[in-house]
Order: C-alpha cells, then sequence, then structure tokens
C-alpha cells in the first residue's frame, strides 16, 4: 500500500520525463516489487506483467492510459487518485508539457534519477548482454595517408582469414556444429544457426527479453519444449529467479520487429505457440514461427553480433538468419 506521507503528487509533472520519476517515486512508497506489483493487479482483472512495468519506469514518454491506471491501482491508490494521475497524463499527451514546465538552463529534470542499474534508459528498454564500444571522435579524424594504410592491412588481414579458412578451421564455423531438433521435455540451448550464439536474457534483469550470447556462458533461464496440439510447441522455461514460465512475443504483439519474451505462461494466448519447422535436405536448422502471426524468430536485423535481441520477422529472404538447432543440455542422472 502507499504510504501517505511518501506518494508523490502528479500535478508537479511539468513533463513526461519528470512524470515518470514521479510513476518510479510511486512505486517506492508502495513498498511493493515488480512481482507484487503484477499479483495485485492480477487479483483485480488487471494486465500488469512484471517487465512491461519495468519497461515503463525506464522510459521517457507518457504510458498508455489502461496500464497506468493498472499500475496505479496496484500501487494501492484509489479512484481520485488514479483519475489525479490520469488527467495529468492526458495533459502531457496532448501538450507534451505543463504549464510552467520551463526550466532555466541548468535546470534540466534527470530522468534516471531513481532507476535501478538495470532499468537506465538504453539497458531495460534496449539492454544488451554486453556493451559495445561506438567508434571514437578520434578516429573519424584520421588523415587520408593513415586510412589508406589501414585499408591495406584490412584486406591483408581478410586474405590471410580467407586461406585459414580454405585450408582448415571448420571448427570455428557455426554451421560446423551438428544440427539437433526438438524434443519433449529435454532440456536445451537454442543455438542460432546464423550467428552461432545461443538464446539467453540478460541476468540480474526482469525484462524477460532474449538476446543472443556466447553457448559457452551460462545462458538464462533453461528452456525445454512441449508438444501441443496442432503441431506446435511451447517453450518452457525455469529461471533461476523467477521460477516456471512461457516464451512468446512481447505482449502478444503482431508487428514484425516485437521482440522475444520468457514471462509467465498463459497470458499471451497464441503468442506462447510456435511451430518448429525443418529447412533443408539434409536439415541445416529449425526455423521458429510464431502462431498468431506466422512470422519467423531471428535476431534483429539478422544481425550476427553477440548481444542481438531475438525479434519477430518476415520468413521472406531469411532463412539462414532463423534457422535454429536445440542442442541437448547435459543432465546429472538420477544415480547421481
Amino acid at each position: 500500500m502507499v504510504v501517505e506521507d511518501r506518494a508523490p503528487d502528479p500535478h508537479e509533472a511539468r513533463s513526461a520525463p519528470e512524470y515518470i520519476a514521479l510513476l518510479r517515486g510511486l512505486k517506492d512508497a508502495s513498498g511493493l516489487t515488480f512481482r507484487e506489483l503484477a499479483q495485485r493487479a492480477d487479483a483485480v482483472g488487471d494486465v500488469l506483467p512484471r517487465s512491461t512495468i519495468a519497461n515503463m519506469l525506464a522510459r521517457t514518454s507518457v504510458p498508455r492510459e489502461d496500464l497506468l491506471a493498472a499500475f496505479v491501482r496496484a500501487c494501492g491508490c484509489g479512484p481520485t487518485e488514479v483519475d489525479a494521475w490520469l488527467a495529468v497524463r492526458k495533459e502531457l499527451a496532448v501538450h507534451g508539457q505543463r504549464a510552467g514546465s520551463q526550466e532555466p538552463s541548468g535546470t534540466a529534470v534527470d530522468a534516471t534519477a531513481g532507476l535501478l542499474p538495470e532499468q537506465s534508459p538504453g539497458n531495460s528498454t534496449e539492454p544488451p548482454t554486453v556493451p559495445f564500444p561506438e567508434p571514437s571522435a578520434a578516429g573519424r579524424r584520421r588523415s587520408r595517408t593513415l586510412l589508406v594504410a589501414a585499408v591495406s592491412l584490412v584486406v591483408l588481414a581478410a586474405a590471410a582469414v580467407t586461406v585459414v579458412l580454405l585450408v582448415g578451421g571448420d571448427e570455428d564455423r557455426p554451421e560446423s556444429r551438428p544440427v539437433t531438433g526438438p524434443v519433449s521435455g529435454r532440456t536445451v540451448q537454442i543455438r542460432s544457426m546464423h550467428s552461432g550464439f545461443c538464446l539467453s536474457e540478460e541476468r540480474g534483469s526482469d525484462s524477460g527479453r532474449l538476446y543472443q550470447v556466447p553457448c559457452e556462458q551460462e545462458t538464462i533461464p533453461s528452456f525445454s519444449l512441449k508438444p501441443l496440439d496442432g503441431g506446435a510447441w511451447r517453450i518452457v522455461t525455469d529461471h533461476p529467479d523467477y521460477d516456471l514460465g512461457c516464451t512468446g512475443v512481447w505482449d502478444g504483439m503482431r508487428d514484425a520487429g516485437a521482440g522475444l519474451q520468457d514471462q509467465g505462461c498463459g497470458k499471451r494466448g497464441d503468442a506462447e505457440e510456435f511451430l518448429i519447422e525443418p529447412v533443408g535436405r539434409p536439415v541445416e536448422g529449425y526455423r521458429i514461427r510464431a502462431v498468431h502471426t506466422r512470422l519467423c524468430v531471428g535476431a534483429e536485423g539478422n544481425s550476427k553480433e553477440r548481444g542481438a535481441e531475438l525479434v519477430q520477422a518476415s520468413c521472406e529472404g531469411a532463412d539462414r538468419g532463423s534457422l535454429f538447432s536445440f542442442d541437448p543440455v547435459a543432465t546429472e542422472s538420477a544415480d547421481g
């Protein structure tokens, strides 16, 4: 329940970032975790996944009305308070700011105040498993002479790599590993044939988003497959912190580009059911298609980079980028 003397007043917000900061303050005043907020919402018929709460509180734009109302109710606010939060939200959504929102130079509100590390912008909304350094400004100011020299070195290095690949080194190629199909109940790593990386959540985050990471590192959650009627499969998850769940398309979205997300089972309908189809003879890999859209699962932008998010996208012309192997994970026998 909201602690009255700590509950923020939504009318203090003059901009969307300030409004979100106040929502984070409301959560703090409630003393509830994301899981507890989701459970309280569910008890009164609202839909408020904990990963959606984290995503909402990490953004700098106002949330949807239904999501906002469910969140404020879950925090313990009554109808009058809910109406107040909705009224301010509507004003910000229409006008972008409220009266008196112009701040003097140097007094801009810090939109990241109160965020957990995994919720900061650029992490919770699009959190890569590992950071990728951007090219420095100095690196873009090299002289033409240095550029030519660098290109020459790249050409020589590429030639050397080509020789290595032609002579040997097949063991380093993702496709050199055997392809394994889906088997009911077996714990597996789901490996991309395109990048050689495996599906995993980001450790320490409760967003449920899935990324591709090196298969050699510990991937979470563990995955297994459950057959369903009509030839579909459910990808069952077992998370060390959040227990059993299911992989599905984010909030049941139908748009291409919607991310994959691990969450509690049953709230996304056929958006957490998948067709798993062999491709090629002999089989080159297995295509994972969401039942509700028939779109294919693959790394965003067909990326081979570690940390790329898994999304649903068109199956056309993307066979290699959307093929997977279900590699069995060794487990201890019952005899120990």
